[in-house]
């Protein structure tokens, strides 16, 4: 069964760090983009960072972009995003997803809590 499991999030003041990490099982890791959504309350559903675990080509939505890095570790099948200075817009529930986009099969986390304060 496939499943994905999240850590790290947290309540930091603005201008901190946190670090989530998605552990990934289930299925073939190296088969799949894996990265991150977020959700704030009354907002849609939007992506924050992926990778493409093959190759490590990542994508950054514009509203991180040298902010947060994403990473992986092939050998422990996980996925982390680092998240350097913090905005009070950037807290969310934090999603970790993974997609083949060629059986479309997609998995995702139960969500992780990351609250900014100003």
């Amino acid at each position: 069964e496939a499943q994905l499991v999240e850590s790290g999030g947290g309540l930091v003041q603005a201008g901190g760090s946190l670090r989530l990490s998605c552990a990934a099982s289930g299925f073939t890791f190296g088969d799949y983009a894996v990265g991150w959504f977020r959700q704030a309350p009354g907002k849609e559903r939007e992506g924050v960072s992926c990778m493409r675990i093959r190759d490590g080509t990542t994508y950054y939505a514009d509203s991180v972009k040298g902010r947060f890095t994403i990473s992986r570790d092939i050998i422990k099948n996980t996925v982390t995003l680092q998240m350097n200075s913090l905005k009070p817009e950037d807290t969310a529930v934090y999603y970790c997803n993974a997609h083949n986009s060629w059986s479309r099969d997609d998995y995702w986390g139960q969500g992780t809590q990351v609250t900014v304060s100003s």
